[in-house]
């Protein structure tokens, strides 16, 4: 019976994990895309007037869409498997994103075949297309987009982690919701401006550094959004929790927060 409950948690830490490190890796792939989140939807541009001169649209990088899966995984994992499970799989995932871009960087270097250029000479109407400058302008990103990503990853599930229990210490095995979406909140906050304050500030060139008005005025705009959707997102804790409960049992999935909740005191 022991033996049966283990292989069940242990399982459910491998799917939640993997649904948490898919999605975390494939947004930093398609992150250098950036999509209006009002033409999506037919809507006019918002034109918000923030911090000085600065008129901004919801445009934002395409990883922003499945990004909300990792925040509810976060919560999910952080709730059944406490801090420990949390730090592991974003250590580990924060390890294997670096690698993608290593990998990434290094195949970009290699010489591509004549004929695959020749194959690929020309667009849909006939125009000139260069499609090894198209791959690497895709694939690689700046090294201060990929660092401030990395920091501001850890940073963010490290500070969920902590906000996570300490609202737990408040509202005991209650309130799931306010404690997912608050956690979530908080990190994200952080979250967003820390990855352009060193991307496009602390580690931009001389000539492509943002001001610090700019900064806040599209951070912001990154804040308003993933605010928006943990908000918009939080009845899917209530289902990932009544799956993940039948799977368990009811007793044995109760006992497994509990003991999370019980080894994840303190920040480290």
């Amino acid at each position: 019976m022991e033996q049966t409950l283990n292989n069940k948690r242990t399982n459910l830490f491998i799917v939640l994990s993997g649904i948490f490190l898919t999605n975390a890796v494939v947004a930093e792939m398609i992150g250098v895309k950036i999509f209006s989140a009002e033409g999506t939807f037919g809507l006019p541009p918002a034109q918000i007037h923030l911090f000085g001169d600065f008129v901004l649209d919801f445009n934002l990088t395409a990883g922003a869409v499945i990004w909300p899966v990792v925040f509810i995984t976060t919560d999910i994992i952080n709730e059944y498997f406490g801090k420990q499970g949390v730090k592991r799989i974003s250590y580990m995932t924060a390890g294997f994103i670096a690698y993608v871009f290593l990998v990434i960087y290094l195949v970009t270097l290699l010489d591509p075949a004549a004929f695959w250029l020749d194959v690929n000479g020309t667009d849909s109407e006939g125009h000139p297309f260069n499609i090894n400058y198209a791959f690497k302008v895709i694939f690689r990103q700046g090294l201060g987009i990929i660092i401030g990503s990395l920091v501001a990853f850890l940073i963010g599930q490290l500070l969920d982690v902590y906000v996570f229990h300490q609202l737990r210490k408040v509202t005991g095995s209650k309130m799931i919701w306010l404690r997912a979406t608050g956690s979530t909140l908080v990190s994200q906050f952080i979250d967003s401006f820390v990855v352009l304050g060193i991307a496009f500030y602390v580690l931009a060139p001389e000539g492509g550094r943002w001001s610090l008005s700019q900064l806040a005025a599209v951070g912001t705009i990154n804040y308003i959004y993933k605010f928006s959707v943990a908000i918009l997102l939080t009845p899917l804790l209530y289902v990932a929790h009544y799956f993940i409960d039948r799977y368990l049992g009811k007793k044995d999935a109760e006992a497994l927060i509990e003991d999370a909740a019980a080894k994840s005191k303190g920040f480290f």
